[in-house]
């Protein structure tokens, strides 16, 4: 690869970086070839950018990204994939979902929404981390909760000022 090949392979991986909020770092190696096509496969299907990086080019490209990376450049070791995704819990989930047949792949790191989750350790919780509409969900929920409260309680007070009184009065 020549130099100028290296530099835009830089200039390409960092523009993904900084389009992406959720990036994970994973080690597909010792896959076989059906692993690799089902893994593939699962990620188009979940919408996840799935590829295959040289360290020593990815480590620049995040050096010459505007985000914060902490230590997430210290697991570029050995094979690295690099997963990016539009939904923060995603590439886990898959990981996840993928280990139930297979001890790999291994989660070397992720950048989530400017945090930084270091090790294989982290699956768990990158797992559990809401998306966006997740919370949005679920505050709407909580919002209506006391509304629907207020409604049954007026429905069920028969309609007549006396017992919606009564009904408000109760619920405070």
């Amino acid at each position: 690869m020549t130099r100028e090949e290296k530099a835009t392979v830089i200039k390409d991986l960092t523009a993904q970086l900084a389009d992406n909020p959720n990036i994970y770092l994973a080690d597909i190696s010792g896959l076989n070839a059906v692993d690799t096509s089902n893994l593939r496969r699962a990620c188009f299907k979940a919408n996840i950018k799935l590829a295959v990086v040289k360290n020593t080019l990815l480590a620049k490209a995040m050096e010459a990204s505007d985000k914060e990376f902490g230590e997430l450049p210290e697991v570029l070791k050995g094979n690295t994939s690099l997963m990016l995704s539009e939904t923060g819990n995603a590439p886990a989930k898959l990981i996840k979902n993928f280990r139930k047949k297979s001890d790999k792949p291994l989660l070397k790191g992720a950048f989530i929404e400017e945090a930084v989750y270091i090790g294989d350790n982290n699956l768990d919780a990158l797992v559990n981390i809401k998306s966006k509409e997740e919370v949005v969900g679920d505050i709407i929920g909580l919002l209506q909760s006391p509304a629907k409260n207020v409604i049954s309680g007026l429905k069920s007070g028969g309609g007549k000022l006396a017992g919606i009184l009564k009904t408000l009065s109760e619920k405070e």
